[in-house]
């Protein structure tokens, strides 16, 4: 992100420069030369020979001023473009930058979710095993329960390690973008709800992407400066005219013609006018490929219109869906606690074995941590529909905070 602030300032100095051509410009140039000359004459009687030492030195300054350059004008033109290309990439690092914050973020949260879910359910597990321990002492249950229970307890020491070693994983994929270390990360409110998207309307997303998505902006102004080329290289054909005004002096003490000096001041106003008649064809080859490159820009631009379009639906559906989803897992959750409860008074009766315990708190944590990734998911789905539809601001970042517990 800061590398794309810098390639913004330097996009934006591109207008200055196509400005530039369009303005005069002021040379000086200054020259001091010594010489020796060693004249040997081949009749001396009618040219002596002659050693002389001269010096001189001079300036010039010089005045132009474009009149008439089409190449120049569609330039300027290429860098009023070139600037606003830099600033639709910057506008898309910003929201690239909102959208991998928080997909670390709720990374973290996720990981830490699975954390605590394993530990929860291996403490359940440690208790199961306990009681199966028990009961095969007092002679109530077979040595099987006691196996089975071990198993599952062993399994989930395992995947607590796992889950432990996740966490820091994406503790560190935090650390790197914000280049901080957190304590703890506010998780999200148990009652949080989550709206669909506003305007609830797939083509009304998919309309605005294609207006002001920034992948479709930057395409667009490389298809507008594609065609701005595409016309300075015809435009080489074209005659130039420019106005030039000159200042020179020039001082010295002899020359090899004469030992007099001189000091001379020449004034001149001139219009220079260049017209170029063959050039090996070099000039159309330029203009044919600048041609083909505004073409294969159009089909870019094409590309990046159809692509703009698929994320925003997809975006959209899953937002649509993950809502759908969440709604699901929240009754999957009551019921999965109900038949958890179920079973542990089968268990104690005796119509339940213990692996039936085990698998109905398998589902209940599952479900827990699946609902918990659902939300995580819905939200960044949502930050991301606004980003494919280029309008993700840090003020949506500060609408997620108000989900989060406090």
């Amino acid at each position: 992100y800061g590398a794309a602030r810098q390639a913004l300032l330097a996009g934006r100095e591109r207008e200055a420069q196509g400005d530039a051509l369009l303005y005069p410009t002021l040379n000086l140039t200054a020259n001091a030369t010594e010489s020796r000359i060693d004249f040997q004459s081949d009749n001396p009687s009618l040219q002596p020979n002659f050693k002389r030492d001269t010096h001189s030195y001079g300036y010039a300054l010089t005045f132009t001023q474009p009149l008439y350059r089409r190449q120049n004008w569609i330039q300027s033109d290429q860098g009023v473009m070139q600037a606003r290309q830099a600033e639709a990439q910057f506008g898309q690092a910003s929201q690239d930058l909102i959208l991998r914050v928080a997909q670390a973020y709720f990374d973290v949260l996720a990981a830490q979710d699975t954390l605590a879910l394993v530990r929860a359910q291996k403490t359940a597990i440690a208790e199961q095993l306990a009681q199966a321990k028990r009961n095969f002492e007092v002679g109530t249950a077979t040595i099987t329960d006691t196996h089975e229970a071990q198993a599952r307890y062993d399994l989930a020491v395992a995947q607590e390690i796992s889950a432990e070693n996740d966490v820091a994983v994406k503790r560190r994929a935090l650390q790197q973008l914000t280049g901080k270390e957190y304590g703890e990360l506010k998780p999200l409110r148990p009652d949080v709800k989550l709206s669909p998207p506003e305007p609830n309307d797939m083509q009304s997303w998919v309309d605005l992407a294609d207006k002001q998505s920034y992948p479709v902006l930057v395409q667009d102004a490389a298809t507008e400066i594609a065609r701005l080329e595409a016309s300075r290289n015809r435009a080489g054909h074209q005659p130039t005219l420019d106005f030039v005004a000159s200042h020179n002096y020039t001082s010295q003490n002899a020359s090899q013609i004469s030992p007099i000096g001189s000091d001379v001041t020449t004034d001149s106003v001139s219009l220079q006018f260049s017209l170029p008649l063959y050039q090996g064809g070099a000039i159309s080859s330029r203009a044919r490929e600048a041609a083909y490159n505004y073409e294969r820009a159009r089909q870019d631009l094409e590309n990046a219109r159809r692509s703009s379009a698929l994320a925003t639906r997809q975006s959209y559906l899953a937002v649509i869906n993950g809502i759908a989803q969440v709604s699901a897992l929240e009754q999957a959750l009551v019921s999965s606690q109900s038949a958890l409860q179920s079973n542990r008074l089968g268990y104690e009766v005796g119509v339940r074995i213990n692996i039936d315990v085990l698998n109905a708190q398998q589902q209940v944590f599952s479900t827990r941590r699946d609902l918990a990734v659902a939300r995580y998911n819905t939200i960044t789905n949502q930050l991301k529909l606004k980003a494919a539809a280029g309008a993700l601001t840090e003020q949506d970042l500060a609408t997620v905070n108000l989900a989060l517990a406090p």
